[in-house]
């Protein structure tokens, strides 16, 4: 009785602290997220979107085998490039997840530079409106207008503002669109509502750290990792991916490195333009980062500056929590 009580309490009592290492791309996360798993009985979770899929390696920067055999790793390459993921469902398996590794008296380190799924280790997700196929008809149908005219529909049902939302994004406006359509509400009141509830990652005690850089050393490293990623495959990557069916998943074909690459095997420009756009389209993406990751996530941590190649000790990560 009282190992199936113990049980129990695993599957459904709080969450240990969990740790959540981030920053923006090409930042330097990867080895200081191995030197501080390994120095503190820590399994790795990660929260990078682009790798959940098999075969997306070189064009997300995807861990090595051999880094991964240092840390165990946990929620990497279970999905097929074709396969859509929802952040209802990350939120289910990262609590399980964590769940099972705090159970063997480990430490969770959560990381990645996915804000969204960042996000929900600290605040309820608001993805989560079950959608008619009425709606997503509708929906569908808005965004075959173009971008800018589904934006301008979701603007009309949100007079008072869009709530931070990425409109550049197409699969987020569409989502948008479906949670606004389906339950009559605005973002902001459907915001409300979520606030109001919460889950085991959002009540867990937790430690945030944000790696930065100078921006001119971090744009020198985006192109440094841009010429490694072409040296070391990406374009036949991209070739075996296309036959996998990428192309059924935007959020996995339109992914920075990718589109550009499908573009550039369709013959509409060279490969020394295929570099110079990964690159510039990956400048934009830091940019964003840097701005949501001083908006949106909560100060219970620490910025950790890496500029000058400056290599921090690891108990600098999580001062007070390590």
């Amino acid at each position: 009785m009282q190992g199936n009580k113990q049980n129990n309490e695993v599957e459904s009592g709080p969450l240990q602290r969990i740790y959540c290492l981030t920053g923006c791309t090409a930042v330097g996360k990867t080895e200081l997220a191995l030197r501080w798993a390994e120095e503190n009985g820590a399994e790795i979770v990660n929260c990078d979107s682009l790798l959940f899929y098999r075969g997306m390696d070189v064009g997300t920067a995807k861990p090595s085998a051999a880094e991964m055999a240092r840390v165990p790793h946990h929620l990497i390459d279970f999905l097929e490039p074709s396969q859509q993921m929802d952040i209802g469902r990350y939120v289910e398996m990262a609590i399980a997840t964590i769940r099972r590794i705090q159970a063997r008296n480990k430490k969770v380190l959560v990381t990645g530079g996915s804000g969204f799924y960042l996000k929900a280790f600290f605040h309820p997700v608001v993805d989560a409106v079950s959608v008619s196929p009425e709606t997503a008809a509708l929906a569908a149908e808005l965004m075959e207008g173009g971008l800018s005219s589904a934006v301008e529909a979701l603007r009309q049902r949100n007079p008072q503002g869009l709530d931070g939302l990425d409109v550049d994004n197409p699969r987020r406006v569409a989502k948008a669109l479906e949670r606004c359509i389906e339950s009559g509400r605005t973002l902001q009141e459907l915001k409300a509502d979520f606030a109001r509830q919460t889950n085991a990652l959002v009540e867990a005690p937790k430690s945030l750290c944000i790696l930065e850089r100078d921006k001119e050393e971090l744009n020198r490293r985006i192109a440094q990792r841009v010429d490694l990623m072409l040296e070391a495959g990406l374009v036949s990557e991209v070739e075996s991916l296309l036959r996998e069916g990428i192309e059924r998943n935007p959020s996995a074909c339109n992914a920075i490195g990718y589109r550009e690459t499908i573009s550039y095997l369709r013959g509409e420009y060279d490969l020394a333009t295929l570099a110079e756009k990964i690159a510039t389209n990956t400048r934009r993406l830091a940019k964003k980062q840097r701005t949501w990751f001083r908006g949106q996530l909560p100060d219970v941590g620490k910025r950790l500056d890496l500029t000058g190649g400056r290599q921090p000790e690891v108990e600098e990560v999580f001062t007070g929590h390590a």
